[in-house]
């Protein structure tokens, strides 16, 4: 694929991404040893972290997915959370791990959160790949980081701009602009 001239510069490259990973998921196989684990996917952004993260955590897992909207088609949030799918079954008494692919100012995983609490997980915690610190306005705590960028938007490794872009290995910040 030739560079569109949207992508402005690598902000991660699948490299580092990969390496983090890996990374990721031994600190939470050590974490959760002798247990078994739920991990929750925030689609679509998620999936392509999730279907890593996954093949590197070496205790007993299961998945399930929610689709949650805070954004629409555009690249600011609209400050309306709404869950468009929701999981497939109960998460009572359960070790929950909430997947998403990046928490930009906490408005949508906070809400999250709040609602998953209301089904008596065991426990509930947060695996972000990207965190955007400058950004947060919500008190929303990330067990695991992946990596903390800058407030730009970015595409790539699943994360996307209405829709397109999700496909590249590596994160770009973009040129809003230029979409």
């Amino acid at each position: 694929m030739s560079q569109h001239p949207a992508l402005v510069e690598h902000v991660l490259t699948r490299e580092e991404i990969q390496a983090r990973v890996v990374e990721l998921g031994a600190q939470i196989s050590a974490d959760y040893a002798g247990r078994e684990i739920t991990l929750t996917c925030v689609l679509k952004g998620g999936f392509v972290f999730l279907a890593d993260l996954i093949r590197e955590i070496t205790i007993p897992c299961s998945i399930d997915f929610m689709v949650i909207s805070s954004y629409g088609t555009g690249t600011q949030s609209s400050g309306v959370v709404r869950i468009l799918k929701d999981l497939d079954g109960p998460i009572d008494e359960l070790d929950v791990i909430v997947v998403e692919d990046i928490v930009d100012s906490g408005l949508t995983l906070s809400y999250l959160l709040r609602n998953l609490k209301t089904r008596k997980p065991a426990s509930l915690e947060v695996c972000a790949l990207l965190a955007k610190p400058a950004r947060l306005e919500n008190d929303v705590k990330c067990r695991y980081v992946g990596f903390e960028i800058p407030d730009t938007f970015v595409v790539g490794y699943g994360l996307d701009a209405a829709e397109r872009f999700r496909e590249l290995p590596d994160i770009w910040s973009v040129d809003e602009a230029k979409l």
